[in-house]
């Protein structure tokens, strides 16, 4: 019963997230907000005449009531802010939704979590960054999000399908529907290795103003957003800032100055909402992952070029084994700095290493 009280609390005229979580703190419980009189529910700082008398007729409740059975009968889950498997994430979030619908197996509280977004109109530069995103992440027990769109969307779930990585893709309409319709087999494998989520009723269409709201729960829900591809007006760039606005961590691919797909990305980094990444592992770099896996992964030495230097081989095969500033690199390989910076020069440019912040550097 309480399930049909606390859906009926978000059909209700004029009451969003945050008068509904005001009406929540005041009265302990949405059971207890219907239960509420007039003159109790205006009295509370926000409520009007208008919301009051809303809240008192129990048209909410009819159609709540009508939703549940729909929801029971499709097996979905409804997760209101206060459950424990309401993502804690999105919770701290000042207008989480007050109520989500899911449908899937992923933990949607695992201890790691990183949003993957970007243009409906990938490029193959774009799946190619989603492939490898998607295989340096398999080790640390992630689960990906992403929007179920056309595009960077996709590949990414996709990719994560092929890994057997649990992704959850996150709707703007309700959970009796796929939009994009093509997505429907891509959708039915994600239940079962992840999951559907949305914060909107059954029935609910795919409009456009609904995007904006599924974006906030796309960078809400996760620890970091990652924009692989996006153009300047993009919904990627949206979710980036909505990111920015909740204090989590936004990184950005960037690409060639003359291509739309990446002028977004280009945009994020040169405005500095948006870390910089170069390569797949920087990601690891940046979150401090590293340190918590390095145990459990065997490093994988790949094989060097034969047409390397000496020099070149030693300083390679050092960073084979692990990441070393310049100054430790020195040290190790005893070469002088001016020299060492130009093999390091030179390795980065046949792409065999990267460098990271704070001069230091790894193995590509």
């Amino acid at each position: 019963m309480n399930k049909q009280y606390q859906i009926a609390l978000t059909l209700i005229d004029g009451v969003g997230p945050l008068i509904a979580k005001k009406l929540l703190h005041h009265f302990g419980s949405a059971e207890a907000v219907f239960g509420a009189n007039f003159k109790q529910l205006t009295q509370l700082e926000g409520i009007g005449k208008k919301t009051a008398e809303a809240i008192l007729n129990t048209h909410a409740l009819v159609l709540a009531e009508q939703e549940l059975a729909f929801i029971e009968k499709h097996d979905i889950q409804v997760l209101f802010q206060d459950d424990e498997n309401y993502p804690k994430r999105l919770r701290n979030c000042y207008d989480a939704p007050l109520l989500l619908y899911y449908k899937g197996t992923a933990n949607l509280n695992q201890s790691r979590i990183i949003s993957i977004v970007g243009t409906r109109n990938a490029t193959s530069y774009g799946k190619m960054l989603c492939k490898q995103l998607a295989e340096l992440l398999k080790p640390y027990d992630v689960l990906i999000s992403s929007g179920l769109a056309h595009g960077i969307d996709a590949a990414a779930h996709r990719e994560c399908l092929a890994l057997n990585i649990p992704t959850v893709g996150v709707m703007g309409h309700g959970l009796d529907r796929i939009y994009p319709a093509a997505h429907r087999e891509l959708a039915a494998k994600m239940i079962k290795n992840g999951g559907l989520l949305t914060e909107f009723l059954p029935g609910t269409n795919p409009d456009r103003e609904n995007f904006p709201k599924r974006n906030r729960v796309i960078a809400g829900m996760a620890d970091a957003t990652i924009v692989v591809e996006a153009s300047i007006k993009g919904g990627a760039l949206i979710t980036a800032e909505i990111a920015n606005s909740y204090n989590r961590d936004v990184y950005a691919f960037p690409g060639r100055i003359n291509d739309e797909f990446s002028e977004g990305c280009n945009f994020l980094i040169k405005t500095n909402r948006a870390g910089l990444i170069n390569h797949p592992q920087d990601l690891i770099y940046y979150l401090g992952w590293d340190k918590n896996i390095a145990d459990q992964i065997k490093p994988i030495q790949a094989e060097l070029p034969l047409n390397l230097t000496k020099e070149e081989r030693i300083v390679a095969e050092a960073l084979q084994v692990q990441t070393f500033s310049i100054d430790d690199l020195s040290l190790k390989t005893n070469l002088p700095q001016s020299k060492l910076a130009m093999i390091l020069l030179t390795l980065e440019m046949k792409g065999l290493i990267v460098a990271l912040p704070g001069k230091s550097f790894r193995i590509a």
